[in-house]
This record gives structure tokens, C-alpha cells and sequence, in this order.
């Protein structure tokens, strides 16, 4: 990585220097400085008192503009190129081919090849999930589909026996808020998280239970609602709903306990992270924190309703959440069993150290560019894919204890 060494420097991070411990992570003025936090360090909580010393270098680049990365058994990394693209990227940070029998996306806007997770049983199955907008008669929408990976030895492959096993209805003519992320539980359940599509007219939709706008989802590998989902026998309601009224979910992981953690994007102001649980409604676009972009109060500018759920925390203004991981390694000590969050906005990872549910320290990892994804590597060392705004390359950083 010699190479790379000029391109490393400037995402070297030393955010000893660039905050100060026990102070919030962000002092950047409110886009609604009238609205306040429900309960103590809902928002601006205070970075911890020790801060560890983290380097940063260049693991991948001269990428195409990846979504999304996750690591196989062997060490490698699957990525998805926004585009619509797969690649897999060798121990030594080299993409190979683009991998054979990706399906058409609709690419624009927001919109393209999105999540990519490997089924439970992967090492034995070879099975992958993926998410992406699929273009359709009607518009387009947020499906899954579920593929055999059979890797070549050149580095590439081909997938195999695709299948889409979920779509987000309705269709939608946009190229906005398409969402999403793929989690599978302790249960071999797998998680959807979904856009509400952006616009006005559609993204009241989150509202409804007849819509798949705005929602967690819960099925099985097949694509089917699972039988304990909360609106199963509920008439008129999607039965693949699990939670409602959210505006567009970008990261998700799951914690020590194997719940889900999601946090998705706000308005202006008002990114949200949540703890989805069974048939809650998490409020967007009744209830929230921010403002519209015009700087307009959303709706009826309220933050809390007795029938939606308080966000764990919110972000005002916004760091533009993208790609999550849950810290389970030990080669930084400081950040065991705390969410990691990509930052389009804030421009790093962002750092939650949770305590009884709640965040009681935020930290921020300066890198200088925009994050799309975050995944926790095999040897402890965090992997963020950096992009940039419209397109261009991306790089894949790798973050270690200095």
C-alpha cells in the first residue's frame, strides 16, 4: 500500500486533537433550536472521558462507487457497486471481476444495487441477499432478492438461482429514499429497512398499514411474514410489517442480544436512532425532531405524540447515517459493545457507547470524506467505505488503534 501513502495522510484521525473529552461531539447550531430532547443525552450527549488515539489507512481504492461490503468467511469482502455491480475484494485490498447474474437496477438518484448480506448458513449454502430499486411497469421499489454466490479462482464469480423474494409496495415513480439495509436475527429472521420514497404525497404512506412505505420488515428466507409478526391478523395491514413510521433507514446491526438497532435519516435535523421493536410506530411524518429542508416545521411541528415512540436519540443537525455495526472486537478496547454509524454529513464514524438502552457518550471519528457503509473485520479493525457525492471512486479505510 505504498502507493497509497499520500492518500492515507488524509484520513489519519487523531480526534483526541480534534475534540474535547466530557464536551458534545457536535456544538454546530440547531436547525430547531426551540425543540428539546425528552430525556437526558438524547441528543449532544458528551464524548467520553478517554478518547483513544485511532489511525487510519487506505485498505482498498480506485473502486467504483460502492453501497455497500460485507466480510465472507475466508476474510474477503463481497461489495455492491451502487451502480449495479458486485465485486469481491481480495485479503490484500484488491477488487477482483464484477461478478456475473446481477439483476437490472433502476441507477439514479438514490436508487441502485444497496445491501448485500450472506445467509446464516452461507458456509454451507453459498447463499447471499441483496437489496436494490427495482425498476418496474409501475415506477419503481426496494426488493430482495436471494442468489447463490459461486466464486471463481480469478477472484469473480457468478451468481446463481436469483430469485426476488420481497417488494416493497407500492411502486413509486422517484429516486429517493429507497432505504436500505439487510439484518438477519438470532432466529434466521431477516430484517428490511425501507424508505417512505421522500416526497409528500407518498411519504404519509409511513402512516399505513396497507403500505409498505417507511417500515421495518420481518420474513423468512423465502420472503414470507413470519407467523409472530405484529399485524398478521390484522386486516388490510402487510403482514411482513414489524415497525412504522420511519423516513429512510440506511443503517442497521443487530446488538450482543440480538436485537435490532436502526438508525435512519432525518429532515433537517432529526436523524433518529431506534430500537424497533413489534408493531410500533416510530412516528415520521407526524412526529419528529428537524425541520423541512425550506426550513418549515414538518407537519405539525411536534415531537412527541402518546401513540409513536421517542427516538433513543437524534441528530440536529444531521450526520446523514449510513451503514452501522455493532463493536464486538478487541482491538479497540474503548469502543467494545458501541454502534459505529457511517456519517455522510459528519464525514466519519461515529462512535455511540450505550448504557440501560440509552446512548451515554457520542464520539466521532474525523476521516474526511463521505461513509456509506462500516463493518467490523475478522482481526478487529473497523472497515468504512468512503463515496463520493454524485458518484466517482470509492475507497475502503481501515481503522485501527494507533
Amino acid at each position: 500500500m505504498l502507493a497509497c501513502t499520500a492518500i492515507t495522510s488524509a484520513f489519519v484521525s487523531t480526534p483526541t486533537l480534534a475534540q474535547t473529552s466530557g464536551q458534545p461531539a457536535e456544538t454546530g447550531r440547531a436547525n430547531a433550536p426551540d425543540q428539546k430532547p425528552s430525556f437526558e443525552n438524547q441528543t449532544r450527549a458528551p464524548q467520553p472521558a478517554t478518547l483513544p488515539k485511532i489511525s487510519a489507512e487506505v485498505f482498498a481504492d480506485d473502486l467504483p462507487h460502492l453501497w455497500a461490503m460485507e466480510f465472507l468467511p475466508d476474510g474477503r469482502m463481497l461489495v455492491t457497486a451502487k451502480q449495479g455491480a458486485m465485486h469481491i475484494i481480495s485479503k490484500e485490498g484488491d477488487a477482483g471481476p464484477a461478478i456475473a447474474g446481477v439483476p437490472e437496477v433502476a441507477f439514479g438518484g438514490q436508487g441502485g444495487l444497496l445491501d448485500v448480506a450472506l445467509a446464516p448458513d452461507y458456509e454451507t449454502s453459498g447463499m447471499i441477499f441483496f437489496s436494490f430499486s427495482e425498476p418496474r411497469e409501475d415506477g419503481n421499489g426496494t426488493s430482495v432478492a436471494s442468489a447463490k454466490l459461486v466464486v471463481d479462482d480469478n477472484g469473480g464469480g457468478k451468481l446463481e438461482d436469483v430469485s426476488v423474494i420481497f417488494r416493497q409496495t407500492p411502486s413509486y415513480d422517484g429516486r429517493s429514499h429507497f432505504g436500505s439495509r439487510l439484518t438477519f436475527g438470532p432466529n434466521n429472521e431477516l430484517y428490511v429497512t425501507v424508505g417512505e420514497r421522500s416526497d409528500r404525497q407518498p411519504r404519509v404512506q409511513a402512516q399505513e398499514l396497507g403500505s409498505g412505505l417507511g417500515k421495518v420488515f420481518r420474513i423468512d428466507a423465502s420472503g414470507k411474514a413470519l407467523p409472530d409478526n405484529p399485524f398478521v391478523n390484522t386486516d388490510g395491514a402487510q403482514p411482513e410489517i414489524w415497525s412504522l413510521g420511519h423516513r429512510n433507514m440506511q443503517s442497521a446491526a443487530l446488538d450482543a442480544q440480538g436485537r435490532l438497532w436502526t438508525v435512519e435519516h432525518g429532515p433537517r435535523g432529526g436523524d433518529e436512532l431506534n430500537r424497533p421493536e413489534a408493531g410500533k410506530n416510530y412516528g415520521w411524518p407526524e412526529v419528529t425532531y428537524g425541520v423541512e429542508y425550506n426550513g418549515n416545521a414538518v407537519g405539525s411541528g411536534i415531537t412527541e405524540k402518546a401513540e409513536t415512540e421517542q427516538p433513543v436519540y437524534y441528530w440536529d443537525p444531521v450526520i446523514g447515517p449510513s451503514g452501522m455495526a455493532f463493536y464486538d472486537g478487541d482491538a479497540i478496547p474503548e469502543w467494545k459493545n458501541a454502534f459505529l454509524v457511517g456519517g455522510l454529513v459528519s464525514q466519519g464514524v461515529v462512535v455511540l457507547h450505550m448504557n440501560d438502552d440509552k446512548v451515554a457518550y457520542e464520539e466521532r471519528v474525523p476521516l474526511n470524506a463521505r461513509i456509506r457503509d462500516v463493518k467490523v473485520g475478522p482481526d478487529g479493525a473497523v472497515y468504512a467505505v468512503t463515496e463520493q457525492r454524485g458518484g466517482g471512486k470509492s475507497t475502503i479505510v481501515k481503522l485501527t488503534k494507533a
